[in-house]
């Protein structure tokens, strides 16, 4: 009975040991995701035809990691020059980031009622790690015409209305923030939304990044971990084996 009784502790610690060796080994769990595109747009303009066009320039963590595009020419409605944008994963430590940059934009879509919006460059960033995720826009050299002054770096989800005749028919923010229902981020450095009326409805944005949440880091097969692991597994692996010659031998006996 003391022999049943001490190989079955045997088992259960061996169990244990190799419990603790396969938890040593690289996560399984997939991490997190980042992208980012330069520009696009789906609107439907009073009096016009309806323009659909991008993401220009999409990159994602999982590839392509970079894009690059020359140049968005959309008469009376958006113009840009050279976008570039990345996206990136860490593996050792689960982190993603995302990043857009926009260059020479000027939006004609609200030249009429704006008197024109244009901007040297538009950027947006993301960054996730095991500490959370956050963002930020940057808008060099911002001109929003007879809306107003912002500075280049405003603050999150700044929004400016654009009236005519006193209703609301569009608006447009600088550093939208969303945070998305599954913990991810999406920074838009600059979105305009048609709300109705002479100019139309529809969504346009330039330079937007998403990442996270972080995904789980991986544990490196080689650390502290795995050689406890077969340390114990030593440990108990040469008393199962004992007991189990013990056992036939008195069994023999017998």
């Amino acid at each position: 009975m003391r022999v049943r009784m001490t190989r079955r502790a045997a088992v259960a610690g061996l169990a244990a040991v190799t419990a603790l060796v396969v938890a040593a080994a690289p996560a399984s769990a997939a991490p997190g995701d980042a992208s980012a595109h330069g520009a696009r747009l789906d609107l439907s303009l009073s009096g016009r035809d309806a323009v659909a066009a991008g993401p220009f320039a999409a990159a994602t963590a999982n590839g392509p990691t970079t894009g690059t595009f020359a140049t968005v020419d959309l008469p009376a409605v958006l113009r840009t020059g050279v976008i570039d944008t990345s996206a990136s994963r860490d593996d050792r430590t689960g982190g993603v980031g995302s990043w857009a940059s926009t260059a020479d934009v000027r939006l004609d879509l609200l030249a009429e009622v704006t008197g024109g919006l244009s901007a040297e460059l538009v950027e947006a960033e993301c960054a996730a790690t095991q500490k959370g995720v956050v963002g930020k826009a940057k808008l060099v050299g911002l001109d929003l015409g007879r809306l107003g002054e912002v500075g280049s770096e405003p603050a999150p989800d700044t929004a400016v209305d654009v009236e005519v005749l006193g209703a609301d028919v569009a608006r447009v923010v600088l550093n939208e923030q969303v945070r998305n229902g599954d913990g991810s981020l999406t920074v838009n450095a600059l979105h305009v939304t048609l709300l109705g009326g002479p100019l139309g409805t529809g969504d346009l944005v330039v330079s937007s990044a998403t990442c996270g949440p972080a995904g789980l880091p991986i544990p490196m097969a080689s650390g502290a971990g795995l050689w406890i692991g077969l340390g114990l597994l030593a440990l108990f692996g040469v008393p199962v084996g004992a007991s189990a010659l013990r056992r036939r031998h008195d069994l023999a006996a017998v």
